[in-house]
């Protein structure tokens, strides 16, 4: 007996239209960017810097928080790459970034973005109520970002940088910080600045004479005003951790912190050499998974200082 025709019509048209869902998910994935996911992770900073890490509550509470920041990172990423699709298409690299490339459609985009800012932020109200101000105010920042701020020469590495705070303010409410140092908040903001402006240099470098078509704000900067203004910025950072390490309330009293400063020193200053020497492009998050020395200029500094913070005799 013959199989029907029909039958294998239906299952190819099927097999195609669950080929077609599982290729806009992959897109939309890619547009929601999972590995920019790592920014966040700063939301734990008052949790371990407060000495509250192995408290299962202000865990879990922090942990909450770290999701909910990458859901709503990634409505903005979505939201970002809807506003510049056009100017994407005109780049060496985003072009091939959904939205640019036609992958994903910009309708699916729109929907999954209010679908995840629907969800996280009544969520984050209910969990907190600051939480959910800080959330909200996140987001709306960054919509100014994508429509206006990110057109204004130094504003818009400011807005970078104004997000990492507020992902630190988050971290701060959920584990109800006590003696989280106020230094501890300007030296997360020297940093952002910091990744922000090596944001800016490496687009500079890489797109070159063609900068101001790919994004007009990069005819504002050139790199010798970027360099003073990372150095700058890379001097303020040392003085911000510098003053932590010997002022902090909840630093043991025989001032080892301060023995971690070397390492905050050479992973600033072999960031300066690898894009003013070595000429590589990318801020310090993007460089600190490519270069050992700086990889493990981190590692190093991360387990000496929680080795202080938790092992040290507080006096």
């Amino acid at each position: 007996m013959s199989e029907n025709p029909t039958n294998h019509v239906s299952r190819g048209s099927s097999g195609e239209n669950l080929g077609g869902v599982m290729q806009t998910l992959r897109a939309l994935l890619r547009t929601m960017r999972p590995k920019q996911w790592v920014k966040n992770v700063v939301i734990f900073a008052a949790l371990v810097f407060d000495v509250k890490f192995t408290q299962p509550e202000p865990l879990l509470r922090t942990i909450a928080a770290f999701v909910l920041f990458c859901l709503v990172s990634s409505a903005v990423y979505l939201l970002n790459d809807l506003v510049d699709i056009e100017k994407d298409r005109a780049h060496p690299t985003k072009r091939n970034r959904p939205l640019a490339a036609g992958t994903l459609k910009p309708w699916v985009a729109v929907v999954a973005m209010l679908a995840l800012l629907g969800v996280t932020i009544p969520i984050a109200f209910a969990m907190n109520w600051a939480l959910g101000l800080i959330l909200l105010g996140y987001f709306i920042l960054n919509v100014a970002y994508s429509f206006y701020l990110k057109n204004v020469v130094i504003l818009d590495a400011m807005t970078v940088a104004a997000g990492f705070v507020l992902r630190v303010a988050a971290g701060a409410v959920v584990v109800e910080v006590e003696r989280f140092s106020p230094w501890l908040y300007v030296g997360v903001t020297m940093i952002a600045l910091l990744i922000a402006l090596g944001k800016r240099r490496a687009e500079l470098m890489a797109l070159e004479g063609e900068a101001g078509n790919h994004r007009a704000i990069l005819d504002d900067y050139t790199l010798p005003f970027l360099d003073q203004l990372i150095g700058i910025v890379t001097a303020a950072t040392i003085v911000s951790y510098s003053f932590y390490t010997f002022s902090a309330e909840n630093l043991p009293d025989n001032h080892l912190m301060m023995l971690t400063v070397p390492f905050v020193l050479y992973f600033l200053f072999r960031y300066l050499y690898l894009i003013q020497v070595r000429k590589k492009g990318g801020s310090p998050d993007e460089l600190l998974f490519k270069d050992k020395p700086l990889f493990v200029s981190a590692v190093l500094w991360g387990l000496f200082a929680a080795g202080v913070l938790y092992f040290s005799n507080h006096g």
